[in-house]
């Protein structure tokens, strides 16, 4: 509880202290791609639960391509580019927080064709909420660069990157604290 209750708060005032950059790049989206600013997507939550995560849109509107995003994508806009690279996209999850779909920091939730709930490492990581940020995220931080010369970029991101991230998701869960989540949170800063 007290957990969430930080999470909410901090998300709250993330949001107004933010509101005059998040315009601005909603308005750089905008004047580069037209609308809308936003991408919602399906994310797997605590308990298997779907959720509609938010983010900032960096890709054009209707291109069509992998559910994984490479480096040197096509479909990415410059301002999108800007975005990702930063983590700057991720921004409107506090949102996500608010809601309660998404903790500050936790395992980073998937996409349903991702998450397979009969695997015993899969229930324990989805018995806590997923996050905005977690060990994973840093450590995969240049995750679409390592995309980018893959044949099979879903192949190789099911296979090779998935499994450490998700050892690192049982890591966290394991040894969770209020301050290891927020020297997560001052890192994610950081690396941002």
């Amino acid at each position: 509880m007290a957990k969430a209750g930080f999470d909410r708060v901090a998300a709250a005032l993330g949001l107004v202290l933010l509101a005059p950059a998040l315009a601005l790049i909603a308005l750089a989206i905008v004047l580069e791609d037209g609308f809308p600013v936003l991408f919602r997507q399906t994310r797997v939550g605590r308990g298997g639960r779907p959720f509609r995560l938010v983010k900032f849109r960096s890709m054009r509107v209707g291109v069509a391509g992998t559910r994984i995003t490479a480096g040197r994508d096509p479909r990415v806009t410059r301002v999108g580019r800007w975005l990702r690279r930063r983590k700057v996209d991720e921004l409107p999850q506090l949102w996500n927080v608010l809601t309660g779909d998404l903790s500050l920091v936790g395992p980073r939730p998937e996409i349903p064709p991702f998450v397979d709930t009969e695997d015993p490492v899969w229930r324990a990581v989805l018995e806590v909420r997923p996050g905005i940020t977690d060990l994973a995220s840093l450590q995969f931080r240049r995750e679409e660069e390592m995309l980018a010369g893959a044949a099979d970029a879903e192949r190789y991101y099911r296979e090779t990157i998935l499994p450490p991230k998700l050892a690192l998701n049982l890591e966290y869960i394991r040894s969770r604290t209020f301050w290891g989540d927020l020297k997560l949170i001052a890192r994610t800063l950081r690396a941002m």
